[in-house]
């Protein structure tokens, strides 16, 4: 099967495909005018799908996936800038949580929408671990206090933990944890990726009524605490990158705070 097929009945030769590649793969054949696909695609190609995604003739199959078998975009969705620039001004990391988890379809949508995220040469090498038992998060987070314990960090941590109250992942009902194949060259950012998808995941979840909060004493651990890396059972060459509590908040944001002013340099 090849890697990209362009029908001629449809193709209107306005090189769209071949603008849009974005390592050059298509070219226009000097002898029909139509786009043609250069020798090196099948080692070069990214699978970002571009290609497909913007012919607006539908002329064009990739890697067996047709038009029809993408999802359309449709205009009536299409989000106002003010409405996506509350959105994003409004999103507040939540560390208190109702004592509701988050049913399971909308976590699998959450982390289907995070899919989407951007990542080096579109490697997609971010992978998921869904804590979804609160009393596994609850046990997740009883072995960061028993490191900090045991190396003398965070003192105040530990004594919360033993007054009953969790300052590792706030009581959460659920976390989200990140984890990749290191890298093994400079084209690989595993770090990068999982820290872009997180933050789509966190958007998301703000999208769904769901509160977030980046669970950073957990990732410290997860990757330097031994009994925390068994207990989380990932393959032995991938390492946490981030994580993300996830539950509904206790209390409702009424208005926007203060930031300050964007640093910028104009050139």
């Amino acid at each position: 099967m090849a890697l990209i097929t362009i029908d001629h009945d449809k193709c209107k030769r306005d090189g769209i495909c071949i603008s849009e590649c974005p390592f050059s793969l298509i070219r226009e054949s000097k002898k029909t005018g139509f786009p043609e696909i250069r020798p090196a695609a099948e080692r070069m190609c990214i699978h970002c799908g571009h290609c497909l995604a913007v012919c607006p003739h539908q002329a064009l199959t990739f890697n067996g996936a047709g038009p029809e078998d993408c999802l359309p975009l449709e205009k009536k969705l299409a989000v106002e800038p003010e409405i996506i620039e509350q959105f994003i001004k409004s999103r507040r990391s939540i560390r208190t949580y109702k004592d509701k988890p988050v049913d399971h379809p909308t976590l699998e949508r959450l982390l289907d929408t995070a899919r989407w995220a951007p990542s080096a040469k579109n490697s997609q090498s971010v992978n998921w671990l869904m804590v979804e038992d609160p009393a596994e998060v609850k046990r997740l987070a009883g072995m960061v206090v028993d490191w900090f314990r045991e190396n003398s960090y965070f003192p105040g941590v530990v004594k919360s933990w033993k007054d009953g109250r969790d300052m590792v992942l706030r009581g959460a009902p659920h976390v989200a944890i990140a984890h990749a194949a290191q890298g093994v060259n400079g084209l690989q950012k595993p770090k990068e990726d999982c820290a872009i998808a997180i933050s789509y995941l966190e958007l998301a979840a703000h999208a769904h009524g769901v509160g977030a909060c980046w669970a950073g004493f957990l990732v410290n651990g997860a990757n330097d605490y031994q009994p925390l890396v068994e207990a989380l059972g990932l393959p032995p060459e991938h390492k946490v990158y981030g994580a993300l509590m996830l539950g509904y908040p206790k209390f409702r944001y009424r208005r926007i705070p203060l930031r300050e002013p964007a640093k910028v340099q104009w050139r």
